[in-house]
């Protein structure tokens, strides 16, 4: 997945009201950018990292620059959760996931009960349900965790993706890490207990767990292999 034009550099200033970030670009200027992340962002948003931006071009918007990524002073991350949902899309088209590759349609934002998935695989009645989530947050102990907040929300598509398998389709939950100074992956129960305890629960129902490495460039996203993902039954709440 490339960026349709070249980002444009800055520095951070703040992030602030979720939404919103203050960058100081090369010349001194100061704006205020949509910050498309909705969750604490621990580990990738400290004041004084260069930034990237994207230009919408929309007038109309109230914030016209978008922040896509950080840089920590060690590689690249990404903060645009919605580009995770592009490069899961892409790469379940061209085949780069073995366990999620095969099926003739890979369609976006799909609706299963109550909760709307990220990607819908998809040959006649064989179909997969797909939540993708962006791996932002590195622990203290070097391993990528998800999530960096608490998320009624990621529980609550847990528990519909386990009334997918019901159904008798498949489920999936594809964690993408948009950074590369970390190790092995692993649910932040630290930070979101119920959430650990409802992955577990997930996976014991059936729902699939996959893991992948994007490598992050000013320039675009790849997703290139797999993530070991710690056991989940080795740690003790």
């Amino acid at each position: 997945m490339n960026f349709d034009e070249p980002l444009i550099p800055g520095t951070l200033i703040r992030r602030y009201k979720r939404f919103l970030a203050d960058v100081e670009l090369s010349d001194g200027t100061v704006i205020t950018v949509h910050c498309p992340n909705t969750g604490r962002m621990t580990t990738c948003a400290e004041p004084g990292w260069q930034v990237a931006l994207s230009d919408s071009h929309n007038p109309k918007r109230k914030y016209r620059f978008t922040w896509e990524l950080v840089h920590n002073g060690s590689c690249w991350i990404c903060v645009n959760t919605g580009r995770a949902n592009e490069l899961a899309a892409e790469a379940v088209a061209n085949g780069t996931i073995p366990e999620l590759s095969g099926y003739a349609e890979v369609l976006r934002e799909q609706t299963f009960g109550n909760s709307r998935f990220d990607l819908l695989l998809k040959t006649g009645n064989d179909l997969c349900y797909v939540e993708v989530k962006n791996v932002t947050l590195l622990a203290e102990d070097g391993c990528y965790a998800f999530p960096d907040a608490v998320t009624v929300r990621g529980r609550k598509h847990l528990n519909e993706l386990v009334e997918v398998v019901k159904a008798g389709h498949r489920a999936a939950m594809l964690y993408v890490i948009p950074r590369s100074d970390g190790t092995a992956f692993r649910i932040a129960h630290e930070v979101d207990p119920d959430y650990f305890q409802a992955l577990k629960t997930a996976m014991a129902a059936g729902v699939e767990v996959h893991v992948w490495h994007a490598e992050v460039s000013s320039a675009g996203m790849q997703l290139l292999q797999s993530v070991a993902m710690e056991n989940l039954t080795s740690t003790v709440l």
